[in-house]
Formats: structure tokens, sequence, C-alpha cells
């Protein structure tokens, strides 16, 4: 399984709401994931460590927490 953040942490460190980060991945205006609806009442978030370092300009260690 490829390595992802959860929606908590991102929230965390973008201080944004974990709503937010939701809305924004599922919207597509958030260019560190993807949401993917896997049924009617069940979206499954990707987000990238590589991915949200580049946007937050830190490094993926920092946006691990290691």
């Amino acid at each position: 399984m490829a390595e992802r953040i959860s929606v908590k942490r991102a929230a965390e460190l973008t201080g944004l709401s974990q709503l937010s980060i939701r809305l924004g991945l599922q919207c597509k205006h958030l260019p560190f994931g993807t949401a993917i609806k896997t049924s009617k009442n069940r979206t499954v978030y990707h987000i990238s460590p590589a991915l949200l370092a580049e946007y937050l300009g830190l490094t993926v260690e920092e946006v691990k927490g290691t």
C-alpha cells in the first residue's frame, strides 16, 4: 500500500479544518491528494507525503512527524 498522510495530520500542518481538507480534495482544489468515492456513503482520501511537503515547503520527514 502506498504511503499516505491522514486527513487529521494534513489539517494540523496546513491550519485548515479536517472538513476543509476533505472538501478541497473532493473538489480538486488541493494539489496534494485525491478523494475516491468508494460507495454512496464512503470516500477514501489519499494524501501524498511528498506532495504535501512540497506544497508546504517542508521535508517529507517533517510532514510525517518523524
